[in-house]
């Protein structure tokens, strides 16, 4: 049997060893463009920054010690350029010369990753404007960044790849400018989370233009000029184009596979395509997405290795299926980790979906144990079922492993209930004894079976602020340091008791702490009292977050830019 590989990253380097593992007599070959294979895509930015200082960390594996190891003929520099699905060939041609060439196959195996998405705009074809895909795209970007010294640089797009390549740059002593089209930065994350990144990275000193889309590009004696919709800004010394990237599908669709809606290529649960010799892994194909339903594209390296896998063992006679993807990622933004799992609230709702969501800040660690930091942590459940659709988090230590610990039960269909059963690891220096995880599904527990209502922040501008009292149960020390707009009744939680004479109790009563615990159990107090309330979602720590946020945008345009 001869598999032919096209693309030798991670679905395809996977797809090869595993082959091999399952095949020791099978003729594999591995055709990929780049002059690099089995490289590290989520690493070349911190190649760019310094973080990793050698070029060669960024390949795990070299043709020659994979053909060491695997004996798979590895070709780099090989552009495939045509399938004949009748012949079963695929013609290849050298990019560093030669004559084209013909490779037979009996299994064909497409892994060509996804692309960089390239806005037709004036001005997009300026050698100062970069994308980053490649370990070659990286080689170039850190190139002119240490040229460029203490200059700027402008990113285009918020998403992963744009806020890495914002620290990494800032690293490198360059002033940078975020622009993206939408009003937040990552959009696999709810505003409300992202708010907090949004305030640490300003705190970095990375300039957020959001909500603003890209007009031209204009070349000048002084830079590379960026014109948005809105202003024109400073010149820069370069610009990085991180809008996103699209299945590389060109080949499959003129080898006439079957492409989805998005225009990836259609798998089945084998990783199939519509021709049974074919199959397809990775950023190019359509797969199940496993927390919301339907067809997604997944642009990640977990996914892309697992699915190669699949792909060899269906080749090699073992009926693997992959079940689908929830789309876990974690991202590391300066001083702060910032992880997701399964849809966003604001996804869910967007299809149909009847959801909650409980926001709450726990400690990474035991309280007494010294270096307890706090995160962030939202989680959102269907209602009212309670089945787990995603997860966000926002902090620092310990973000990774309960992220982890969410998208295990998602993928096991656990719903919030259960993870108050959920038995996780504890000692003071790596947790609680009530874990982060098990709190969320306290809170969502108390919601859904009725123990406390909530209220979120985009619900209190429409209070009759005279029909209704808003309530901080925090400390003096902490009202005094600063309170929610229209929160003037102040008495902390301890002293509620004591004081319900001063409520009105035909007035229902929205209740603030830091966080939402302290709150909840004066929401708990007031409740067994005859007091109709609510818990306010997040506590005062979420709504400065979000209030600061809403000021800054309104503030960030259009200062220090040109009109």
């Amino acid at each position: 049997m001869k598999v032919v590989i096209i693309g030798g990253v991670a679905g395809g380097a996977s797809a090869a060893a595993r082959l091999r593992r399952l095949d020791e007599r099978a003729e594999i070959v591995v055709l990929e463009r780049t002059g690099y294979m089995s490289y590290a895509n989520c690493g070349l930015p911190y190649y760019i920054g310094g973080a990793i200082r050698d070029e060669s960390e960024l390949t795990l594996q070299t043709p020659e010690s994979f053909y060491a190891r695997f004996r798979v003929d590895v070709r780099l520099r090989q552009e495939a350029t045509a399938i004949d699905r009748a012949a079963k060939t695929v013609t290849v041609r050298p990019l560093d010369g030669g004559a084209c060439y013909t490779e037979r196959y009996d299994k064909l195996i497409l892994a060509p990753g996804a692309r960089p998405v390239m806005p037709r705009l004036p001005g997009v074809d300026s050698p100062r404007i970069y994308t980053l895909r490649t370990v070659e795209d990286t080689l170039r970007i850190r190139a002119q960044a240490v040229a460029a010294g203490s200059g700027s640089a402008v990113i285009v797009g918020g998403g992963f790849i744009g806020v890495e390549l914002a620290e990494n740059l800032r690293l490198l002593g360059l002033r940078v400018t975020i622009v993206e089209k939408q009003p937040q930065l990552l959009g696999q994350f709810d505003a409300d989370m992202v708010s907090f990144l949004h305030a640490h990275m300003r705190e970095k000193g990375v300039e957020l233009l959001l909500g603003h889309a890209v007009a031209r590009f204009a070349e000048t004696d002084g830079g590379i000029v960026v014109h948005t919709d809105g202003g024109v800004l400073p010149p820069a010394d370069m610009v990085v184009l991180a809008v996103g990237v699209a299945p590389e599908s060109t080949l499959a669709a003129q080898a006439g596979l079957t492409l989805g809606a998005r225009g990836a290529i259609v798998v089945d649960a084998h990783m199939q395509t519509s021709d049974p010799d074919i199959y397809a892994v990775g950023d190019a194909v359509e797969v199940t997405d496993r927390a919301a339903g339907g067809r997604t594209t997944v642009a990640l390296a977990g996914p892309a290795n697992r699915q190669g896998r699949v792909a060899a063992d269906n080749i090699c006679g073992l009926p693997s299926v992959y079940r689908g993807a929830a789309y876990s990622s974690v991202l590391k933004v300066f001083d702060r980790t910032a992880a997701a799992t399964g849809v966003s609230e604001r996804e869910a709702r967007g299809r149909g979906v009847v959801c909650e969501a409980v926001i709450l800040s726990p400690l990474s660690h035991a309280s007494y144990y010294p270096g307890a930091q706090v995160m962030t942590l939202k989680l959102v459940f269907e209602t009212p079922s309670g089945r787990l659709l995603g997860a966000q988090i926002v902090g620092g230590e310990g973000v990774d492993k309960r992220i982890d610990v969410l998208a295990t039960a998602i993928q096991a269909g656990l719903t919030a209930f259960e993870l108050c059963d959920l038995e996780l690891a504890y000692a003071p220096p790596y947790s609680s004894a009530k874990d982060p995880v098990n709190l969320a599904g306290y809170m969502a527990e108390n919601l859904l079976t009725g123990k406390v209502r909530q209220i979120r922040f985009d619900d209190l501008a429409a209070l009759p602020r005279d029909g209704v009292t808003l309530l901080d149960t925090r400390t003096a020390a902490e009202y005094a340091a600063g309170h929610a707009d229209g929160f003037d009744k102040h008495i902390p939680v301890d002293e509620l008791r004591e004081r319900l004479g001063e409520l009105d109790r035909r007035k229902p009563v929205y209740v603030m702490c830091q966080s939402g615990l302290r709150s909840y159990i004066a929401c708990r107090i007031l409740t067994q009292n005859g007091f109709a309330c609510r818990n306010f979602a997040g506590g005062y720590r979420l709504w400065r977050s979000i209030a600061r946020e809403e000021a800054a945008r309104s503030a960030a345009y259009p200062c220090g830019l040109e009109k």
